[in-house]
């Protein structure tokens, strides 16, 4: 219980940076739109420098741990929801509000606008550059190449429109949609997109790998 306990807290945490880069992104949205994805990164350099729990990193290592991770991922995801919501909270006590709000609302026009199986995919996309983000963080062996990392997978993610999960509960939490019409049928469908994509290049790399053998 215990240990759940911390994971959640430490995705509400995760989520609440996203919000921080979602931030950002939002004040720049109409004026210097790679300034905003660039900075965006914030978000992620604040999650892997103090190993907090954000569902779209996560989800890239389901095919490293037993089963039971998957309700892990779970409870990673109502986390980040959580964390997303009291940064949009904290927006809507601004002067900022306004202005949030209706760049946020564009952006989650396009998004209910869009099919389904758009979402899946441009979820999927988005979790190939996250997958490339972590690992990248996570494995290079040069601190130049970590940060790096970070920002080239967050930043193209952004500037190529692909759908973050985490990124878009915060957007929908501020333009006041959250929980209105189908907004959490397109998180999960966008979550699914999410997991698939960051599968994909270590379910590659494993399926080569045992193919040598």
């Amino acid at each position: 219980m215990k240990q759940t306990v911390s994971t959640f807290i430490k995705a509400v945490l995760a989520g609440f940076c996203i919000g921080v880069g979602g931030d950002v992104f939002l004040a720049l949205l109409g004026t210097n739109k790679p300034l905003g994805a660039i900075l965006f990164s914030v978000g992620l350099f604040t999650i892997c420098t103090h190993g907090l729990n954000l569902f779209t990193g996560k989800a890239c290592y389901i095919l490293d741990n037993k089963p039971s991770y998957h309700l892990t991922l779970v409870v990673i995801w109502i986390g980040n929801l959580v964390g997303t919501w009291i940064m949009s909270l904290f927006v809507s006590l601004t002067r900022l509000a306004p202005s949030f709000a209706a760049a946020a609302q564009m952006l989650t026009a396009a998004k209910n606008a869009d099919s389904l199986l758009s979402l899946f995919f441009l979820g999927a996309i988005c979790n190939v550059l996250i997958y490339i983000a972590v690992e990248g963080y996570k494995s290079n062996p040069h601190e130049f190449g970590k940060y790096l990392a970070l920002i080239l997978g967050v930043s193209v993610f952004i500037l190529i429109g692909s759908e973050h999960s985490v990124a878009d509960m915060f957007y929908y939490a501020v333009a006041g949609e959250l929980f209105k019409g189908d907004a959490i049928l397109r998180l999960v469908v966008i979550s699914l997109g999410n997991v698939f994509g960051g599968l994909l290049i270590p379910g590659g790399k494993k399926l080569a790998a045992k193919l040598a053998e």
